[in-house]
């Protein structure tokens, strides 16, 4: 695939009704300004690949020295930015759609149908790779918070001569009066000794 740039964007949602993208290892400050102009105006391929829930998958817009209908606003500025043409790939597995892939080249013209396939095939792979690391690091965080529970349960227990089921009561009812998460009043107790 012949590019100079390209990144890949995480969605996020915030308030539930913003939708802002995360961008993680851009290789050009282009990249970030495009990202961050596909943002402000709420419009362009990559802005629509990693919000679109139905339908297309790969968005392109081969050059930016011509009019795009579809972007009328992002297109001009991000040419003004030194875009010459771009690409963005939906990021997805069947569970879960996790962002897109975005490749810019400062050249216009510069993909092809050939490119299109690769970046597919490269954006493909790298959902199932992030999903699978998503996972894994999930998996990681819920073992050690089960066991920073259990260690606190072992501490109530030893220090106020708790039953199991007593000790966890106390935990959750902590998190429950308190508005704090079971995982984050397990951390004070195993940190202090004690909830108080």
């Amino acid at each position: 695939m012949t590019c100079r740039v390209d990144d890949w964007t995480r969605r996020t949602e915030r308030w539930r009704t913003r939708w802002t993208g995360l961008t993680l290892a851009p290789t050009d400050e282009l990249v970030t300004a495009s990202d961050r102009l596909q943002e402000r105006l709420s419009e362009g391929p990559c802005f629509d690949a990693a919000r679109t829930r139905e339908g297309e998958r790969v968005f392109r817009i081969p050059d930016f020295t011509r009019e795009q209908p579809r972007w009328p606003d992002f297109a001009p500025q991000a040419h003004q930015l030194g875009v010459g043409s771009m690409m963005g790939f939906l990021l997805y597995t069947e569970d879960e759609e996790l962002g897109a892939l975005n490749v810019y080249s400062r050249k216009p013209g510069a993909f092809t149908e050939v490119s299109e396939l690769a970046g597919w095939l490269l954006a493909s792979h790298a959902a199932v790779a992030f999903s699978s690391a998503r996972t894994h690091s999930q998996m990681e965080r819920a073992v050690a918070t089960r066991h920073m529970i259990g260690e606190a349960m072992g501490i109530l227990m030893g220090s106020h001569h708790l039953t199991e089921k007593q000790a966890f009561d106390t935990l959750r009812r902590y998190s429950q009066e308190h508005n704090v998460k079971l995982r984050e009043v397990a951390r004070r107790i195993c940190e202090y000794g004690s909830l108080y």
